[in-house]
């Protein structure tokens, strides 16, 4: 059996979430610095309110500047720490304190934007920077109320002050369901995302240890089944000297199948044992895409005896790979499931389509039931009868995982089915396999 992946390969995918996370965030400050600055213009030039414009611009055009870095930090990681998203909203809280202290203080109605930043932490952050991110607003908010730049009003604004206080508290109620509803939603949907590849890595270990199970079964069957065979060969060779069978040609011609069926016998139970590791290092060689493929095409139909085997070679320009037995092997039981059910011919097609070999075989049978090609490569997933049945798309479904590509499946209209088997050609190649 080949060893999977390292449990650290699994890693990326579950730390993706704080690389989505920081991207909400991004894109939560754009739509900020946007809204930061209609309400600066509007202020001032609709209002006549008097604001230091340079100041404040300098405080979006710092924000602007945090979110470049941002975004190239996104584009050269995928892994995001708390601590970084955690810097990132102290820097937050830090520019949305500047601009209030520009323009009014704790009297801005705007000072329960706030509260936004706070339900962010809780939502992106661990506990103790969570809490660290309460007391940084906390604090921000006690000078504010103290230290301040004031707002020289109108005299016609100042009069109905009472009543624009409560408009902006209104506008920035509004703004702060808006942006929460956005944001806390579009996390959920991250978090549920990781819940998911952490449901999608649970499966696949179960159906790994699974495959170790039936390959540990497999392979001491094979050993056990060695010193009989050896002891049919021997047998065998001594009868076919004896005086009696050597003078009858029916015996001896029986005497020989029984032989070619032994070494048969041992012909697969050396390859089930390498595929399980025994031995393993001699199983691979170097070949290439069209030779092994012909090879594989050829010896699958003197094995089975299947003449109807209709074999098309698009691949083009051949590619040297590995020959390895439990691609080998994947191939074999492609084959066996389209002729077990095909009262015709089987079509076997190979492709190249960019950096990945594709194999699809078409067979004339009746097309897989809908819950069997729901569960796809899940192991005894068959519609024939007999214990055992549906392991032979699950192996090779497992083989494909592990060399990173797909197996996928589907009804035809005319009738039969087709199943397709895409390997990355960099996972087969001889540099991929070294090591």
């Amino acid at each position: 059996m080949t060893p999977g992946p390292p449990l650290g390969a699994f890693r990326p995918r579950i730390d993706a979430a704080g690389h989505d996370n920081l991207l909400q965030l991004v894109q939560l400050r754009w739509l900020a610095v946007a809204g930061q600055l209609v309400t600066i213009l509007l202020t001032r030039f609709a209002f006549g309110i008097t604001l230091p414009l340079i100041a404040m611009l300098g405080v979006l055009t710092a924000l602007v500047a945090l979110n470049a870095v941002s975004f190239v930090l996104l584009r050269r990681r995928r892994a995001i720490t708390n601590a970084e998203l955690f810097g990132a909203l102290l820097l937050d809280v830090a520019a949305l304190s500047a601009q209030l202290y520009l323009s009014g203080g704790a009297t801005n109605p705007f000072v329960s934007l706030f509260l936004l930043q706070v339900v962010l932490g809780s939502v992106l952050l661990d506990r103790w920077s969570s809490w660290a991110l309460v007391a940084a607003t906390s604090v921000a908010f006690a000078i504010l109320t103290a230290v301040y730049r004031p707002i020289t009003l109108p005299p016609a604004i100042d009069r109905s002050l009472f009543a624009l206080h409560v408009q902006g508290m209104w506008v920035c109620f509004a703004l702060v369901a808006v942006l929460l509803v956005m944001f806390v939603t579009r996390i959920n949907g991250n978090l549920r995302a990781q819940d998911a590849s952490l449901a999608d890595i649970r499966q696949q270990a179960s159906e790994e240890e699974h495959i170790v199970r039936i390959g540990m079964l497999a392979s001491g069957a094979a050993h056990e089944l060695g010193t009989p065979l050896s002891s049919l060969s021997v047998i065998l060779g001594d009868w076919r000297r004896t005086a009696a069978i050597a003078r009858d040609p029916d015996l001896v011609r029986d005497v020989e199948d029984m032989q070619a069926e032994v070494q048969r016998c041992k012909a697969i139970v050396t390859g089930i044992l390498l595929s399980s590791g025994d031995a393993r290092g001699e199983e691979s060689s170097a070949t290439s895409v069209r030779v092994l493929m012909d090879r594989v095409v050829g010896e699958w139909s003197a094995a089975r005896g299947f003449a109807n085997a209709r074999y098309t070679d698009r691949f083009g320009a051949d590619v040297p790979i590995a020959s390895d037995v439990v691609l080998q092997q994947a191939v074999f039981n492609l084959l066996d499931n389209a002729a077990e059910v095909s009262p015709g011919e089987i079509a076997i097609d190979l492709w190249r389509i960019g950096d990945a070999l594709t194999l699809t075989v078409r067979d004339e049978g009746p097309g897989f039931p809908a819950e069997q090609l729901a569960g796809l490569g899940k192991p005894y997933n068959s519609s024939k009868p007999g214990l055992g049945r549906g392991l032979g798309l699950f192996l090779v479904g497992n083989v494909a995982r592990k060399l990173g590509g797909t197996l996928a499946a589907h009804n035809r209209p005319e009738g039969g089915a087709e199943v397709t088997l895409i390997l990355p050609l960099a996972a087969i190649s001889l540099a991929g396999t070294d090591g």
